[in-house]
Formats: structure tokens, sequence, C-alpha cells
């Protein structure tokens, strides 16, 4: 299939691309004229320099294919504290993915969302978030992500020209947080806290989150490409949870250091996310804490190098 990505050299971008290039198809990537390529050079048939919000680089994105892989994000006015960072963020983020999602139809178009939708879980869920929990985020990021979503289901349901629904083939998947080498080392989660462990420090770190492997987040996506059962469907994306203590601990035994680390944070999180739909799709969300074991063994192998 012809497929095209946006967000194709970033960190989950660069793991999509390669796996469906295994998998045969062929991809358009979407990258901005700032962005390094050269790692995912092999696995891209064609680039085109550009915003997600140009729509001249949008247009040439989706020429030529049959399915659009919605990934970047535009952090800068995200991370912007002061300034017109939140007016930059609906014009880049929100207002461009709405509008590649309105100019890609009739193609089926797969959105890289998040778990940050939730934040305010119902307690008739009994702890339990499947994916038909409502979504009530607290952070733009996770609004801007929720908001797409909406968008997704109304193009799936959009009435055709004899009021019967179109049925789009759109969906989403909601990764947790994404751990992996990311193509900048430093940006990988857990580098800070194998830098520190390496330097002997005590780690103090508290809270955790709830964790998939990145090489999943690729494996469901490619799972959704051209599946006409994953239309009008949604996927979390989780497989364990883990505080950040517990990655020190694991850091340092694979590291072969002895550091001191503050175990105060509680070891069981409040809520759990529903995988079932996503293992559907062929994805064990089952690696666990050895997950990310095998993730800091490499990270601090690559620290350890420079």
């Amino acid at each position: 299939m012809n497929i095209a990505l946006t967000g194709v050299s970033g960190f989950v971008g660069s793991h999509i691309v390669r796996l469906l290039y295994e998998r045969g198809h062929f991809i358009t990537g979407l990258v901005r004229h700032t962005s390094r390529t050269d790692h995912v050079r092999p696995f891209v048939s064609r680039f085109v320099e550009g915003e997600q919000d140009d729509a001249g680089a949008c247009a040439e994105l989706l020429e030529g294919n049959e399915c659009v892989i919605h990934n970047a994000v535009d952090w800068a006015p995200l991370r912007e504290k002061d300034g017109d960072g939140f007016d930059r963020h609906l014009h880049s983020n929100l207002l461009g993915s709405l509008r590649l999602l309105r100019r890609s139809a009739p193609r089926q178009f797969i959105f890289i969302s998040s778990v940050a939708v939730h934040h305010d879980i119902r307690p008739s869920w009994e702890g339990i978030i499947d994916e038909e929990h409502p979504l009530r985020p607290n952070g733009f990021y996770g609004a801007y992500k929720a908001a797409v979503e909406a968008f997704l289901w109304a193009e799936h349901y959009l009435p055709g020209p004899g009021g019967a629904p179109v049925n789009r083939n759109t969906s989403a998947v909601r990764p947790a947080g994404v751990y992996g080498i990311d193509p900048k080392v430093e940006d990988s989660l857990g580098y800070d806290i194998v830098k520190k462990v390496l330097a002997g420090e005590k780690i103090v770190k508290h809270g955790g989150g709830k964790w998939v492997s990145v090489e999943d987040v690729a494996l469901a996506v490619a799972g959704i490409v051209g599946n006409p059962a994953a239309s009008g469907q949604v996927y979390n994306l989780v497989d364990c949870y883990a505080r950040w203590a517990d990655w020190a601990k694991m850091a340092a035994e694979e590291a072969g250091v002895r550091v001191q680390v503050d175990f105060s944070s509680p070891p069981e999180p409040r809520n759990e996310f529903s995988a079932a739909a996503a293992r559907t799709l062929g994805v064990g969300l089952d690696r666990g804490h050895a997950g990310i074991r095998e993730h800091l063994r490499q990270l601090v192998a690559l620290v350890r190098k420079g």
C-alpha cells in the first residue's frame, strides 16, 4: 500500500516507517526542513518537506497515497511559557491536523493520539479505563488529541449523498509513555536517570506512569493499515506500570552499580487501562518490566559509549 506518514523522522515515526517498509509498503514522509533524515532514508520512497499546517506540502504528501498516518506534533508552541504559544499550538497542531484529515478524504486515516486524553477518571469505570471512557484531559496537549479524535468519528459517520453514513476508515491509537531508543539518544525515556545512576547520584524522582514499547506502537499501526475491521475504532496501547524508582533500580542493576533510590512512591497505580482491543491487532503488550529493563540495558551501553 502507498502510505503518507507525518513525523516520519521522529522517534515513533522512525519505528513505524521501518516496520511498514519491512512489510512491503511504500512510504511518503513529511519532514521539516530542519529534520534529520539519514536514519529513515532507506525506508522512505519519497520525502515531502514542510509543516503539517502547510496546505501545499500536505497536497504533495497526499498525492498517490491510499492511507494517511498522522503522527507529527509541533512541540515548540506547547513548550512555550509566554507569548503566543497557545495560538500557534491551535493553528499548527489542531487546525493543521483537522485540515489534513478533511483534505485526505476518502483515504484511510490513522491518528496517533495519546492516553493524555484522560485525566479525570470516572468512578463508575471502577479503575479500569477502556476505550469508551469519556475524554477529560488536564492539558492543552491532551485536549488537542481529544479534539482531533472527535473529528475522526465525525469523518467516519459523516452522511453521504443519500444520507447513509460514509463509514470512512478512520481510527486512533492511544499510547501511554513510549520507551525505546530515540534517534536523539538524550531524548530517550530514562536517559536522565541513567546519567544520574552512572554518576552515582541518589535517585529521588517521585511518581511513575504507564508505559509501552515503541515497537508495540509500530506493530499496532501496522495492524490497522488496510484493515477494515479497524474502521471507527480506537485502541489503548498500554503495557505496564512502573515507578521512576523502578526504572532507577533496573538501570543500576544493568549498569552494575549501587545507588540509593527513593521508593516512597506508591508501587501500584490507582487506575489501569484495558488493552484487550489492541491485542486483536496482534500486539502482545506483555513485555512488562522486562521490556523496560532491556531498554535501559541498551541505554546504559549508549550513555557509556558517549
